[in-house]
């Protein structure tokens, strides 16, 4: 299962030499780059005569607890459906999200956040590199189980640069509103993840079909990565939303809207496809995309389908609706440099904008990962923990084993 001698030394030093190199670059990064911000400096923050009670702290740590829990738990969980690909489901997860939010916070902050030669971080920093966290991990899921480790940590680089420079455009040089993420985090992860799919389309994977069905325990690790996931949505969408009615209304808002499509998805799995179950193979066979965890119907579509809601919201958006609210969630409506027609339209580009950034980088990430010194499972070997794991009994003899799924059948 290990592969030749060749390839097992050259995976030996691949992983630990990029790691070392990227965690290395990071921390001179942040050593020259990175400083407190007066909320969280002590000189600054009590040169001020500030209350510790008014510290921005204790206003969005919860939510950024909880938007931590989503990404190191329900994301990892969520994608150990695979009967054999736990550890790496849950274990990538780890690693992806350690890099990308130490990456990301340098990107955003030279961004958004460079003043006087530093990039200044405090609690609200901590909650957007979360974020770009979570839009790798959805790439992440549409290649899942295909992609070695190397692999993962350079798509986790292109595709942070990537996301900052789209969130960049989308939120300050065209003044799009879009809380909960929606065009910056569903959307871009999802494209991101599925042309990078498209490129890396394997035509012999069929090689490791038997690895990718599920069985019982599997499954329930998924549920509850997905109970993770909506227990903790309304932080998630919330957690950087104007504090006050803004941020109350954007958490109950999403309360209900889950608990209304929960209802849905259950009422619709009783009506669509064969027997009252849902059957998603239809992007591999007719575009060739092989999405292994369905990004494309989990975050792809319901990002876009946020984003079309959000022009028409914008395009409805009037003083008498919103009162003295309207300059926290429009401001510029409510300061009179546009027109709620005009910010619709400026919507609905920034959908465009993130398509573009998605499939492009999308694309190019999938001609850096095709690069043939990199790690990439063969075909036979895909959707397999054994390939980057040590897993327990795999040194066990045959017949002290558990039988797998294969051989099983074999023998029956």
């Amino acid at each position: 299962m290990a592969g030749s001698p060749s390839r097992a030394a050259g995976r030996r030093l691949q992983l630990p030499l990029l790691c070392l190199f990227l965690q290395g670059a990071t921390a001179v990064l942040f050593a020259v780059f990175v400083r407190y911000n007066h909320k969280t400096d002590a000189a600054l923050w009590h040169r001020s005569n500030h209350s510790n009670a008014d510290n921005e702290f204790y206003f969005r740590y919860p939510s950024f607890q909880d938007v931590h829990a989503m990404v190191f738990v329900g994301f990892g969980f969520l994608m150990v459906f695979l009967q054999r690909y736990g550890f790496s489901s849950v274990g990538f997860t780890f690693l992806l999200a350690a890099f990308a939010l130490q990456w990301s916070t340098l990107v955003q902050g030279f961004l958004h956040s460079f003043h006087g030669g530093h990039i200044h971080v405090g609690v609200e920093s901590m909650i957007n590199a979360d974020f770009c966290a979570g839009a790798v991990l959805i790439s992440f899921g549409a290649v899942l189980g295909k992609t070695g480790p190397a692999q993962l940590l350079l798509m986790a680089l292109l595709e942070v640069v990537l996301f900052g420079i789209n969130e960049f455009v989308l939120l300050h040089l065209l003044g799009v509103r879009d809380a909960g993420g929606s065009m910056t985090i569903h959307t871009f992860g999802a494209y991101f993840g599925l042309v990078l799919s498209r490129v890396l389309y394997r035509p012999q994977l069929e090689k490791s079909k038997h690895r990718q069905g599920s069985v019982y325990h599997s499954d329930l690790f998924a549920m509850i990565g997905t109970i993770f996931l909506w227990i903790f949505w309304p932080s998630f969408n919330a957690a950087l939303t104007a504090l006050g009615a803004g941020q109350h209304r954007t958490a109950l808002n999403t309360y209900y809207s889950l608990a209304a499509s929960t209802l849905g998805t259950f009422a619709l799995s009783a009506l669509v496809g064969e027997d009252g179950r849902l059957d998603m193979p239809i992007l591999e066979s007719k575009f060739k995309v092989q999405d292994t965890c369905g990004v494309h119907n989990l975050h792809g579509m319901p990002g876009v389908l946020g984003a079309l809601l959000g022009v028409l919201v914008a395009g409805l958006a009037t003083h008498e609706a919103y009162g003295d609210g309207l300059e926290s969630v429009f401001p510029l409506i409510a300061e009179g440099q546009r027109s709620a027609t005009s910010q619709a339209m400026h919507q609905l580009f920034g959908l465009f904008v993130t398509l573009m950034f998605a499939s492009v980088g999308g694309g190019l990430g999938g001609l850096l990962l095709k690069l043939p010194f990199l790690d990439s499972p063969p075909d036979s070997q895909c959707y397999e923990d054994q390939v980057h794991w040590q897993v327990p009994g795999e040194h066990e003899d045959k017949a002290q084993r558990p039988l797998r799924v294969e051989e099983a059948d074999t023998q029956a």
